[in-house]
This record gives structure tokens, C-alpha cells and sequence, in this order.
């Protein structure tokens, strides 16, 4: 009892002892929150960087002490981001997850330690962080990239940068800007406390580290900047979004899957309408938002004649989201497809787009045995399974990409489809099950990508927020969330191919490089592996 209670006394005092480490990190984590939408605060994730600096670069902070820190800082962070998880499912999933993530800050901060004493920590740190925010975009399940610190950068000056390297090089200039700043106050702080000796702070890495990333942001934002507002002989087209919304938010919205596609149907006759009537453009093609059908139209006859009665009404290919039945699908195996059709007006089903990335825990449940021991839901979760293509379908002669939804998060799918052609890039989505702040968030996604990728990007929402986005990440239109409606704009269609797009797998393993590269440095630094290495050598050739 008495050792008991020695030990809580014990773990008290340390608690106190590191509440100021404890402090800093909960709120560093915030901070980077509020860069996030539906905040947008895009500015604090410099703060935010430079205190958890603080914090790992104390002499005090041990390995296993930066564990804690890092942890408690991604939970602070994922927490408060990631609450639209819970929102129909109760609270668990949401903590689950959130907590799960903040795993790999913690990561950062060990993988920080051991690298702090190298010149330069800032550059390293920052290439620390990108091969922590890889792996969580990887791993497990395939990752999951929500809270890549890129997307809540749609609104900076840095964004730009994005076109040379995509969200993981943007990520690492945010970072590596955070970090160098904080270099340079604890540098400046120390000589302060020195009595203002002669020993001039040592401020020029991070100095430098800082003027690169705004050199680079000056070079990379003219051309940016340029093609968002249409400067160049690209060709213009318009382009609709129908937004039919659903009767009610939740998991439920799907059990009035024909009102769902009612409301599409009847928001796309208005469209028509006002085409007819001279208050709108005939627009090329019509972009319907993921599951707009999840009655299957290919299947269904009642569901393929509401679609062409539309499609006829608007004289333009509708690119319709449907749930289309997998080839061997049968009772006892329901798979299915998460498709986007290219349904042409007269002839009805052409080209088709089935969803390759599928998300685990909503369109398909690993380990559902397993899973459902813990869970009600376990058996609601789909059965879908991935497609295959090349991410673009053709509509009235256009090359579309197509990221469905959650593909929009993972850098390969945009990528893949601009480079297989794509002139312009569409997210249809499904956000009933979620929030507006969800929807704030995946929003930003997709305006990354029109940065990244030089394209004008068209976000297609059930119950919104479907937007028209430039090439230089500005909204053109977008809609309310929850209300039937619909965008009818003008953009452009465009071929050139920018170096992220060509060589952005390349440019991020660089990035993961510095990381890994600064830890096998921190080895040789310290002589710590080599001394091990030589004593358990001594110690062999003793027993021989």
C-alpha cells in the first residue's frame, strides 16, 4: 500500500513538473486545429510549429517524454478536427480515430529527438514531418491523409508552392517556416539571457530556410495567379452541378434512396427550365453527386428512365453517381460498385468511372467479424469493392477526371487521372452521413488539387457544398449546404501538366529522404550505434 501510493505521489510530481511541456503541446495542437475549416485560420500553423519545436528541443525532453508530448499534441489537434465522425455513429469511432492518429506525432517527436542536436534542426524536423505525415497516408488500411497540414492551407500565399510539389511539399514549407521561426526566437532569447554578449544568435539556417520558402512562393504565385483568371487560350466550356440534397442528414438518408434521385432529377427540369427560358448557358455535360442513385440505374429500369427523361431535358451528358451491383454480386455476396456513369441524352449509359480508393470503416468494413463486437454499426458499414481505369471518362467529347469523394484525399488519384488526360477535374461526393464542418474540409481538398494539378476543379455535393474552383484555388460559385440547388459556370479546359504532376512522387520521396537521412545522420552524430556496436564486438571476441 505504501508503495502504491509512493508511485502516485511519484507520477503526480512528474505530471506537475511537465505540465508547462503538457501546456505548450495542447495548445500547439489547437493552433494547428484552428488553421483548419471550418476556422481557416491558416497563419496559426506557424505558432503551432514553432511551440511543439519548443517543446522537443529541450534538453529535458527524453525520447520517451517526446512521445507523450507528440501524442498529446495530435490528440489536441485530431480531436476537435475530426468531431463529424461521431456525428450519426456516437462518440467512440470519433476518439477512436482521432486518438489512433495521434500516434503518428508522437512518432515525429521520438524521430525529433534524436535529430535535435544536428545543425539545422528546423530543415530536419520538417523532413521528419513529411515522412510521418507519408506514413499515416499509408498506413494502416491506407492511410488515412485527413489532416495533412497542406489542406489547411487553401487561403495562404504559400499555396502556390503546391503546383512545384503538392500537398507534401507545401506541407513541409508550412512546417519547416514554423519550425525555423521558432529557431530563431529560442536563438535569440539564449543570447539575450548571455547578457547581449558579442556571440552573435546563430540565426542564419533558419533565416535562410525561411527566405527559400518565400522565394519560392514569389516565383511559383505569377503563373498561378495567371491561369486562375483565365489569362491564356485555353478553351472555355460551361459545366452544371446539381445539388438535389436528401430528406434528412444521417445514416438513414439512404432508406428513400428514389426520393434521393427525385430530388436530382427534378433540381436538373429546373436547370432545363431556365436553359429554355434564356437565364442560363446550355451547359456541356451535368455533374450529379456520388450515390445521386443509389438505386442501381443500370439495373433498374424506373431509375434509367428518370435519368434520360433528364438527361433529354437538358440536352447534356449527365455524369450520374450510382450504386451499380459488382460482377458475381448476389444475395449472399451484395458487392457493389461506387460508380460515376456518363449518361448520354438518346442512348443512355456510356463511359464509366468505378471508385478505386474505397473507404475503410463506410463502403467497405476490414475485419467485420471483429468489428462488430465493438459496434451496432459493424453490419451497416457497405460491401463495396474497388474499380479499376484510368480516372477519366469523356463526356460531349471532354476529358473529365473523376475523384469520387474520398479519392479527392490521396494525391495518386487526381494524379493519375490529369496524367491519363484529364482537361478538367470533378469531385462527386456524398456528404449526408457528415457534417457541414466535414464538408468545409474536403472542400479545401479539392481546392488544393486545382492548385497542384493547374485545372479548374467541380465539387458535386448530395447535400453540398458543391463549388466551381479556379486554377488558383478560388471558389467561382458554390452552394449552401443542405438546400436543393444548382451551378451553371463557365471554365476552361487546360493541358498543360505542371511538376507536381509529373514528377510529385518523386519530389515527396526527396522530402522523406531528408528525414530518414537526418536520423541515420543523428546516428553517426552521436557515435551512440557505433560505441554499442564496438562494445558487443569487445564483448564477443572476450567470450571467445
Amino acid at each position: 500500500m505504501v508503495e502504491v501510493a509512493s508511485r502516485t505521489q511519484r507520477f503526480g510530481k512528474a505530471v506537475v513538473d511537465r505540465l508547462p511541456q503538457l501546456g505548450v503541446s495542447i495548445g500547439a495542437g489547437v493552433l494547428l486545429c484552428l488553421s483548419f475549416p471550418p476556422f481557416g485560420w491558416w497563419y496559426l500553423a506557424y505558432p503551432a510549429f514553432a511551440l511543439l519545436g519548443w517543446v522537443l528541443t529541450r534538453e529535458y525532453t527524453s525520447a520517451r517524454g517526446a512521445f507523450g508530448y507528440g501524442f498529446v499534441f495530435g490528440a489536441a489537434f485530431y480531436l476537435p478536427l475530426l468531431p463529424w465522425v461521431g456525428a450519426f455513429v456516437g462518440p467512440i469511432p470519433w476518439i477512436g480515430l482521432a486518438l489512433a492518429e495521434a500516434v503518428f506525432p508522437a512518432l515525429f517527436g521520438v524521430a525529433a529527438v534524436a535529430v535535435r542536436r544536428l545543425p539545422g534542426w528546423p530543415l530536419w524536423f520538417a523532413g521528419l514531418w513529411a515522412l510521418q505525415e507519408w506514413l499515416k497516408s499509408t498506413v494502416p488500411f491506407g492511410g488515412f491523409p485527413w489532416g495533412v497540414v497542406a489542406y489547411g492551407q487553401t487561403e495562404s500565399p504559400l499555396r502556390s508552392i503546391a503546383q512545384l510539389g503538392g500537398a507534401p511539399l507545401l506541407s513541409f514549407a508550412v512546417v519547416l517556416i514554423g519550425f525555423s521561426l521558432g529557431a530563431i526566437v529560442f536563438e535569440v532569447i539564449r543570447w539575450w539571457q548571455r547578457q547581449a554578449d558579442d556571440t552573435p544568435p546563430a540565426v542564419v539556417v533558419p533565416g535562410v530556410c525561411i527566405a527559400a520558402v518565400l522565394l519560392v512562393t514569389a516565383l511559383t504565385w505569377p503563373h498561378v495567379r495567371q491561369s486562375g483568371i483565365g489569362a491564356g487560350d485555353d478553351q472555355p466550356i460551361t459545366v452544371a452541378v446539381v445539388q438535389g440534397n436528401v430528406p434528412r442528414l444521417g445514416l438513414d438518408f439512404n432508406t428513400q434512396r428514389r426520393e434521393v434521385l427525385d430530388n436530382h432529377v427534378s433540381e436538373t427540369m429546373r436547370l432545363a427550365e431556365d436553359v429554355r427560358a434564356g437565364r442560363a448557358p446550355q451547359p456541356m455535360f451535368v455533374l450529379w453527386p456520388e450515390n445521386s442513385s443509389d438505386i442501381d440505374p443500370l439495373a433498374n429500369r424506373d431509375a434509367a428512365e428518370l435519368i434520360s427523361g433528364a438527361a433529354a431535358a437538358i440536352r447534356a451528358p449527365i455524369l450520374v453517381g450510382g450504386v451499380v451491383a459488382a460482377e458475381g454480386a448476389d444475395r449472399d455476396n451484395p458487392a457493389s460498385t461506387n460508380s460515376v456513369i456518363v449518361w448520354n441524352p438518346g442512348t443512355g449509359p456510356d463511359e464509366r468511372h468505378d471508385k478505386q480508393i474505397v473507404q475503410p470503416f463506410g463502403e467497405y468494413l476490414p475485419w467485420r467479424s471483429f468489428f462488430r463486437h465493438f459496434s451496432p454499426y459493424a453490419d451497416r458499414a457497405g460491401y463495396f469493392v474497388p474499380g479499376d481505369g484510368t480516372g477519366v471518362v469523356h463526356a460531349a467529347g471532354v476529358p473529365v477526371g473523376v475523384t469520387t469523394c474520398w479519392e479527392v484525399i490521396f494525391d495518386r488519384a487526381p494524379r493519375e487521372s490529369v496524367r491519363n488526360g484529364a482537361q478538367l477535374l470533378t469531385v462527386p461526393s456524398n456528404n449526408a452521413t457528415f457534417t457541414e464542418a466535414m464538408s468545409e474540409q474536403q472542400l479545401a481538398f479539392a481546392r488544393l488539387r486545382a492548385v497542384e494539378h493547374d485545372r479548374y476543379v467541380v465539387v458535386a455535393g448530395t447535400t453540398g457544398i458543391s463549388a466551381v474552383i479556379a486554377p488558383d484555388g478560388r471558389e467561382l460559385a458554390r452552394t449552401a449546404f443542405y438546400e436543393p440547388a444548382y451551378l451553371d459556370q463557365a471554365v476552361r479546359l487546360k493541358t498543360q501538366l505542371t511538376v507536381a504532376t509529373r514528377w510529385g512522387p518523386l519530389i515527396e520521396g526527396l522530402l522523406i529522404a531528408v528525414g530518414l537521412g537526418s536520423v541515420i545522420a543523428a546516428i553517426l552524430h552521436n557515435g551512440g550505434f557505433v560505441r554499442r556496436r564496438a562494445r558487443g564486438d569487445n564483448k564477443d571476441r572476450g567470450a571467445t
